[in-house]
C-alpha cells in the first residue's frame, strides 16, 4: 500500500490500524402490560445482569423430559402409575362398551 509523502523506513516504524465498516443492528422491541404482581413474580426470576426479555425467554425455552427427572418421589411417582393404569383401564372398558353397542346398532 503506498502513501504519498511518506518514505517507506518511516512506514516500517508505524503501526497501521485497519477497521471493518460500522456495523449498526437495532433489534425489534415490543412494549407489554402486565399487572405488578405478575412484574414482582418476574422480577424475582430475574438473574443479577439479566434483562427482563432473556428471563422470559430462560423460561419459556424448549424443555426436555430429562429436566423432569427426579421432580416426584419414588412414592409420588408409584401412586402417579397407578393412577394412570386405572384411568387407562376405565377408557378401555369404556371403549369396549360403546365398541359392542355400535356393532349392535349397525349389524
Amino acid at each position: 500500500m503506498a502513501v504519498s509523502g511518506t518514505n517507506p523506513s518511516e512506514l516500517r516504524n508505524r503501526k497501521l490500524l485497519i477497521l471493518p465498516p460500522h456495523t449498526c443492528v437495532y433489534m425489534a422491541t415490543k412494549n407489554i402490560s402486565i399487572s405488578e404482581e405478575a412484574y414482582k413474580r418476574l422480577a424475582s426470576l430475574k438473574h443479577e445482569n439479566e434483562s427482563f426479555s432473556l428471563v422470559i425467554t430462560r423460561l419459556t425455552g424448549k424443555r426436555s423430559l430429562i429436566d423432569l427427572c427426579g421432580v416426584l418421589s419414588g412414592e409420588q411417582a408409584d401412586r402417579l402409575e397407578e393412577n394412570i393404569k386405572m384411568v387407562r383401564r376405565r377408557h378401555a372398558k369404556a371403549d369396549r362398551s360403546r365398541n359392542k353397542r355400535l356393532k349392535e346398532a349397525f349389524s
